[in-house]
């Protein structure tokens, strides 16, 4: 980039204020600066960029066009900055803390495990976001998700957590001895799939099957899917690591497994420093790590 050509950020800033609180006084007081200095830098940002930025009527004022295009990117930019000097100084360490992550790792691996984060860090909040959308981890928004896959995403930085085989199952009790070598030979029975997936079909259609029809599908919420499993609702795609005990008790039964040696769960940050909570966050998670997704 080349920042010769770049207006003075001093001028960039006058005019942000002024499209921020609507009229030169006020972005003075802002500024802690004279309304007259805001003026001279708008009007120093409009001769250097050869448009107008601003209509002035009386004491009032109106942004053009190319003042509301400026003046859209100059809040997010302006924004951003003001985020990232809050990190680094610390300042933003009283926000809570926000993770994402799917509604059934939630239920199944997450919950069981945090109260033990919170008696470590009680002066840490939590905000955990349980969705099956890929959130975007942004300045002053997700500080962390945990996502299920190869590890590799474009401009973030990722680290095992959970390695885990996809398995497709269902309740002993609605299998009973049933004998099932084929997708198809189960294709009668109830099907379960999270709300937001299409884990289900993707399966299916990767084997040369059909999915479902649509009124032997139930889409529900990861909480309630695995309860419905268990209870012999519907047969079900979820990662081993959830009904490890239900499949070693005898309660569910595993139909078909897909060895995934290059795909589990991944703790998924920004590049760039953690603030405290968040790296306090992530040592802990290292910690609940099996031994065998632990580096030598």
């Amino acid at each position: 980039m080349d920042w010769r050509t770049l207006p003075p950020l001093a001028a960039l800033r006058a005019f942000a204020a002024l499209a921020q609180e609507g009229s030169f006084a006020r972005a003075g007081s802002a500024l802690n600066v004279s309304h007259a200095a805001v003026s001279q830098q708008v009007r120093a940002l409009e001769e250097r960029l050869g448009t107008a930025l601003v209509e002035r009527a009386g004491r009032g004022t109106m942004l053009t066009p190319a003042g509301l295009q400026l003046a859209a990117t100059l809040e997010t930019a302006f924004a951003a900055m003001r985020r990232a000097v809050d990190e680094i100084t610390g300042a933003d360490a009283a926000r809570p803390l926000q993770v994402s992550m799917t509604p059934s790792f939630a239920v199944s691996w997450l919950m069981p495990r945090i109260a033990e984060f919170r008696h470590r860090h009680p002066e840490i909040v939590l905000m955990l976001n349980p969705t099956p959308d890929l959130v975007e981890l942004a300045p002053g928004g997700i500080d962390v998700a945990i996502r299920f896959g190869d590890g590799n995403w474009a401009g973030l930085q990722s680290e095992p957590l959970l390695a885990t085989d996809f398995v497709i199952v269902a309740a002993r009790a609605l299998i009973g001895s049933r004998k099932v070598s084929d997708p198809r030979d189960i294709l009668d029975l109830p099907w379960l799939q999270e709300l937001g997936t299409s884990e289900i079909s993707t399966w299916l259609r990767q084997r040369g099957v059909l999915a479902p029809k649509t009124g032997n599908l139930t889409h529900l919420p990861g909480h309630m899917l695995l309860e419905a499993l268990r209870s012999g609702e519907g047969v079900t795609a979820t990662s081993l690591a959830f009904v490890e005990r239900d499949v070693a008790e005898g309660r569910l039964v595993v139909l078909f497994e897909d060895l995934r040696p290059d795909a589990g769960y991944h703790i998924v940050t920004r590049p760039g420093v953690m603030r405290p909570p968040l790296k306090a966050f992530v040592a802990w998670l290292r910690r609940q790590a099996p031994a065998r997704n632990t580096p030598a």
